[in-house]
């Protein structure tokens, strides 16, 4: 273990954007113009144990600097993971930064090696955060103006220094109404590519190794979460997961904290973000149970859009859809001819939702354009 001894060993959690800026930053100050990875050394030396580089060829003097991103691991055999400090002990890199490791390569290094563990620093709500919401939803969400007032009640512990677990909401109602866009919103405030995940597409026996851990290969939600950009997480749909899987979301939801068999995430104070099409408060406490029901902090309903809400739904739009329209066939057809047609819209529909509407626009306005087309042959 004596080549180990001499290596300074760099853990660092957060996403790969983040690692990569903390690896340009050390090589610099190293003075080294590049890395390897791992997986290039783990090639060379299987190369050297088959006799196909040359016997005095000597990895150590190759590199000082080696790095594993958090997708490398999936790429190497379980038996190089129970025995990851073997790894390490066949080269002499005096730097080594490991990004979003298993369980199992941390705690070996923790036994042999002062470790160094960076973690990084995801956006958090503030004040000024829940102003901008303030200013801002009405451009992303029609109506809903309850909507509005509940959220900035619910984000507003996160502002508080102290606070060390997630807030966890229940976005439910029909769909099409605004649930997502306000997730997104709240995400493109705080900043980093929302987390989401859509539940819908876990119906079948990969969900369990997906939320429990299986091979350390597969992929998982707690490895999803370690490498996640934002402060945001939104599970789409979170309604459609089977219920013998709830039991995976306690001390999430708790304490902001999830493990499998392969990895361990501790979110802080997070941003979770549940949507469905539950109907009311007594058949979400009714399908999920009073134990997962009671971990939730805050239940928002979003309601079918008014008459007046369509309206404004249809001509925001249809502008956007005209927008999209090419130079002649803005020639062909006026914004204000398309706005005749798609206004009898609302008299048309009830309860309807904007992905809805938006197809209704959109068939609209092709029907506009073939009818011309056709005229014009």
């Amino acid at each position: 273990m004596d080549e180990l001894i001499n290596k300074k060993i760099t853990i660092c959690y957060g996403p790969l954007s983040w690692f990569s800026e903390l690896v340009e930053k050390e090589k610099k100050k190293l003075q080294e113009e590049c890395a390897a990875h791992l997986l290039s050394i783990v090639r060379l030396l299987d190369s050297k144990r088959k006799n196909l580089l040359e016997n005095d060829y000597n990895i150590s003097e190759e590199f000082k600097i080696v790095i594993a991103e958090s997708g490398s691991y999936a790429s190497l055999h379980e038996h190089v993971i129970t025995n990851f400090i073997g790894l390490l002990d066949s080269f002499a890199a005096e730097h080594v930064y490991l990004h979003n490791p298993p369980n199992d390569v941390h705690e070996q290094l923790d036994r042999y090696y002062d470790l160094q563990v960076e973690y990084y620093s995801y956006p958090s709500v503030k004040k000024e955060t829940l102003i901008r919401f303030q200013e801002d939803f009405a451009k992303h969400v029609v109506g809903q103006s309850g909507v509005k007032g509940e959220v900035l009640i619910s984000l507003y512990p996160l502002t508080r220094s102290e606070r060390t677990k997630p807030m966890v909401m229940m976005f439910y109602g029909p769909s099409g109404v605004g649930k997502t866009e306000t997730a997104k919103l709240i995400n493109e405030i705080l900043g980093g590519e929302l987390l989401r995940k859509q539940f819908s597409m876990f119906q079948d026996g990969n969900f369990s190794s997906y939320l429990f851990g299986g091979a350390h290969s597969e992929a998982s939600f707690a490895h999803d979460l370690l490498d996640r950009e934002s402060g945001v997480i939104l599970i789409d749909e979170f309604d459609k997961a089977n219920p013998v899987f709830h039991s995976a979301f306690y001390e999430f939801f708790d304490e902001g904290i999830f493990e499998d068999k392969n990895y361990k995430v501790q979110l802080g104070p997070a941003v979770i973000i549940c949507t469905s099409n539950y109907k009311n408060e007594d058949e979400i406490r009714s399908a999920l149970g009073d134990a997962l029901y009671s971990r939730f902090d805050r239940f928002i309903e979003f309601k079918y859009l008014s008459k007046e809400e369509i309206e404004q739904v249809v001509d925001r739009l249809t502008e956007k859809y005209y927008a999209q329209l090419d130079v002649e066939e803005k020639k062909q057809l006026s914004l204000s001819d398309v706005k005749r047609e798609t206004s009898k819209i609302p008299a048309r529909i009830h309860q309807a939702n904007v992905r809805r509407i938006g197809k209704l626009i959109e068939g609209i306005i092709s029907y506009m354009l073939v009818d011309l087309l056709l005229k014009d042959a």
